[in-house]
């Protein structure tokens, strides 16, 4: 289970409340202004114009308080610096290749785990990352046109963006290789049927090519005894089936995976 929803949020325009002085008010109001948000430092005049957001950054924690149950009940989601508890939503590390964002939180825990964790994914993503992701959405109607079907569209970009494809992210150029991949042979898709049999109930002792094979299936096929923690490195809309143990799958179009608890102890 994750203890909180990471959703990106669209403000563009809008406003975003912000109250309190000093450095973290500060800090707020530019990464508001940075997603393009509109600051106002009243909180009725936010509840006027709509706003949905509120950060409240007051070192006094009766006014803290005040403000943030104020925000909440007004309906706006409240994130209030330093203090967890209040929180409705907490701010996450950005990593920024534009359109692309990579978020780090930690729920509140440490802020400075998750700057932490930012710069050493700074330094494994290539500034062309971006580009990657405006190039697929400019070539939609070119996927469309090549691959008709969403599952066979999926798994043809899950085989060229993955690791050694021909539009593999974390090797920089990837861009350019974009027209050449769609005229060209596309990588070989990954179909049939694949079994796991599991050595232990931690997610960790799967090999690279197991969470692979997971993080691409259309069905993932389960076991009585399989742990929830591994099904969860599964494509949240993949389709689930609970099987009795051995119990044989009959072949489906695209590719299913088998999870066997037999090698649990």
């Amino acid at each position: 289970m994750i203890a909180a929803l990471p959703l990106f949020h669209r403000i563009a325009g809008q406003p975003v409340v912000v109250l309190g002085s000093g450095d973290a008010a500060e800090a707020k109001r530019r990464l508001v202004e940075r997603a393009g948000g509109v600051v106002t430092d009243d909180l009725q005049e936010g509840i006027d114009k709509g706003a949905r957001l509120a950060f409240v950054a007051h070192e006094d924690e009766t006014a803290a308080q005040a403000d943030a149950i104020r925000a909440r009940c007004a309906g706006l989601l409240v994130n209030v610096t330093d203090r967890p508890a209040l929180c409705d939503f907490t701010v996450p590390s950005i990593l920024d290749r534009d359109p692309v964002l990579v978020a780090v939180g930690t729920g509140g825990a440490s802020a400075g785990l998750a700057k932490q964790l930012r710069l050493r994914l700074e330094a494994l993503l290539p500034h062309s990352l971006g580009a990657l992701a405006e190039g697929l959405y400019a070539a939609r109607d070119a996927l469309r046109s090549r691959w008709p079907g969403a599952g066979d569209r999926r798994r043809a970009l899950d085989a060229a963006l993955g690791r050694g494809g021909p539009l593999d992210p974390l090797v920089e150029g990837s861009p350019a290789r974009l027209g050449e991949w769609l005229a060209g042979d596309a990588a070989p898709m990954m179909t049939g049927t694949i079994e796991i049999v599991l050595r232990s109930a931690d997610p960790e002792d799967l090999t690279l090519r197991e969470l692979r094979w997971l993080g691409a299936a259309d069905r993932i096929a389960f076991e009585p005894g399989v742990p929830a923690p591994v099904l969860d490195c599964a494509r949240a809309d993949a389709v689930r089936l609970a099987i009795a143990p051995a119990e044989s799958i009959a072949q489906a179009e695209g590719l299913t995976v088998v999870v066997r608890a037999s090698g649990l102890s």
